[in-house]
């Protein structure tokens, strides 16, 4: 069975995703507006990445800045118009104003993936309770992953809370990967990886001129290696 850990880039265009494709990337989670951190980029945008490489594409479901769903019809419709145009991975996830998962949002945008694959991103890091929001979506279809830091702030505080979750997978409502992102440095690497961690997600790590400059494939590839190196 591969060792091989999975890296996933954020990809804005076509050009983001050659890069990070070079540079040995296996994944991208495709966005626009980085300002908002990330929001539903267009279909057009979808099929100009599609169409430059091979790689699998996680795409975003999120119209507006937050993590509250806002008009559920619209991420519906997002969901509906990307799925007729070939995608089939997505990234979502929304919370009420108690912290708590807005189930009912997660179940209608779920509904029409259709048993797509998908991850429940860094809402999880501004949850009320984590474990009462892993055993709410433990049975929904498609739910593979979780992209976390941890913690709202980032790896370095929530590194003691990925290690602990890492021992507790493959239990109940911890069957999914964990997807580290947020604050993710190369330090953090060994650590993760000696803990059985196997998913790692970059976004500004990918690119040394900032988010105005595009994706480096010789800082993806720096990641690929770190992450090919032998595990402590």
């Amino acid at each position: 069975m591969s060792t091989r850990a999975v890296l996933e880039v954020i990809a804005l265009d076509p050009e983001d995703a050659v890069a990070a494709q070079a540079g040995g990337a296996d994944r991208l989670e495709l966005v626009t507006d980085m300002a908002a951190d990330g929001l539903t980029p267009p279909v057009r945008t979808f099929a100009g990445i599609r169409a430059a490489v091979d790689l699998d594409l996680r795409v975003m479901l999120r119209l507006a800045d937050g993590f509250a769903a806002g008009e559920a019809d619209g991420l519906v419709g997002a969901a509906r118009e990307l799925r007729a145009a070939g995608a089939d991975q997505f990234v979502l996830g929304f919370l009420g104003p108690d912290g708590g998962v807005d189930l009912d949002a997660v179940e209608r945008v779920v509904a029409e993936l259709d048993g797509c694959r998908w991850t429940f991103h860094r809402a999880i890091d501004r949850a009320a309770d984590r474990a009462a929001l892993r055993k709410q979506l433990a049975d929904l279809p498609g739910l593979d992953c979780y992209l976390t830091a941890g913690s709202a702030t980032g790896v370095d505080e929530g590194l003691p809370t990925l290690l602990t979750e890492a021992r507790r997978h493959g239990e109940p409502g911890y069957e999914q990967r964990l997807l580290v992102g947020g604050g993710l440095r190369l330090d953090h690497v060994p650590a993760l990886r000696a803990a059985g961690i196997d998913g790692f997600h970059i976004g500004g790590a990918a690119r040394p001129g900032g988010w105005d400059g595009p994706v480096s494939a010789a800082a993806v590839a720096q990641w690929r290696e770190a992450l090919d190196a032998p595990r402590p």
